[in-house]
């Protein structure tokens, strides 16, 4: 492949670059994985996958993609179709794993704020969604990391809608207090500073 073929790749957009997977082009396929793979793959960490395991059900999204990719119209963007996939796959995958059958009974779980933030007192997404409980991560990562919608991420966890609409909000609640400007060590370093 010439170097022209491959600024061509990089300078289309997903929708185009889908159209032309969807007509069996596997290189405008494997510029979308090139361009979306990290975000699929963070979203899965942030729902509880390990390492090796958010790597594997990314690739087995990216083979579902691409094996349904015509159904990809451009409706959304392809990074919300592909993690909506991924974030489908990871479910079915703590499902086989008996990983899901407590989530209904849950009780709200105590905040545990982390041990190591950064020196200048903030925390990145990653660390705060640490410290949420099990239920509250996947369903503030599915709604708002997968794009899905309460009523979908309901149907798909096998749970009541308004189990999941609390998991969200108290996720939620506890990640604005936890990233919040003034919170923790960075409101202490103000005090000391100021």
């Amino acid at each position: 492949m010439s170097g022209a073929q491959i600024q061509t790749y990089s300078a289309l957009h997903d929708v185009e670059l889908a159209a032309h997977a969807s007509a069996g082009d596997r290189r405008a396929f494997g510029e979308l994985v090139r361009r979306h793979s990290s975000g699929v793959r963070g979203l899965l960490r942030r729902m509880g996958a390990s390492p090796a395991a958010a790597d594997d059900v990314a690739q087995d999204a990216f083979l579902a993609a691409f094996e349904s990719v015509t159904d990809y119209r451009g409706e959304g963007t392809f990074a919300g179709w592909v993690k909506r996939i991924a974030a489908r796959l990871y479910l079915r995958r703590l499902q086989r794993e008996k990983r899901l059958a407590h989530l209904a009974q849950e009780a709200e779980a105590e905040f545990i704020p982390p041990t190591d933030p950064d020196a200048a007192g903030r925390i990145d997404l990653d660390e705060a969604m640490k410290g949420l409980g099990e239920a509250e991560r996947i369903c503030v990562s599915m709604c708002y990391g997968a794009g899905l919608s309460h009523a979908e991420a309901a149907d798909a966890l096998n749970l009541p809608l308004g189990t999941v609409k609390s998991h969200v909000k108290r996720g939620l609640e506890k990640l604005r207090a936890r990233l919040a400007p003034g919170s923790g060590a960075e409101t202490e370093g103000r005090r000391v500073n100021g």
